[in-house]
């Protein structure tokens, strides 16, 4: 019997990245020169609400789900794929400060911060919000 639960990569719902974000990740992979380098965004344990998000420039890892976007590769680990599942990337720069942000449709609840959230299967009670905001 096949389990009807497992995606396979055609059907995973593709990340998406506003074109300001595309841009400012653009000028960052230049400033690296380095081919092989793409944006790799994870899911972490921790923050005010249970999980952060976490962007950083890497290389194509084992396991990874690999998204191509506005001449951008970008890394997903098998983990943090179903947390951010359906996301948007965007980059703010407003009075509060500039950097990049993660829309995801998968959160519950969020911290102001916008980099701390908590899913429907996270469980456990909200805390407030640590994060200064």
């Amino acid at each position: 019997m096949i389990e009807q639960n497992q995606q396979t990569a055609t059907e995973i719902q593709v990340i998406t990245m506003t074109p300001t974000a595309a841009v400012k990740v653009n000028e960052l992979l230049q400033q690296e020169n380095d081919p092989g380098l793409g944006l790799r965004i994870f899911v972490a344990g921790g923050g005010c609400s249970g999980l952060q998000y976490g962007m950083t420039l890497d290389e194509e890892q084992e396991g990874d789900t690999v998204i191509n976007m506005s001449g951008i590769k970008v890394f997903v680990d098998e983990m943090s794929i179903s947390y951010i599942n359906g996301s948007e990337v965007d980059y703010v720069d407003s009075l509060m400060g500039a950097g990049f942000t993660v829309n995801n449709p998968n959160a519950v609840s969020s911290c102001g911060c916008g980099h701390s959230f908590k899913t429907a299967d996270g469980g456990g009670e909200a805390r407030s919000c640590g994060c200064g905001h």
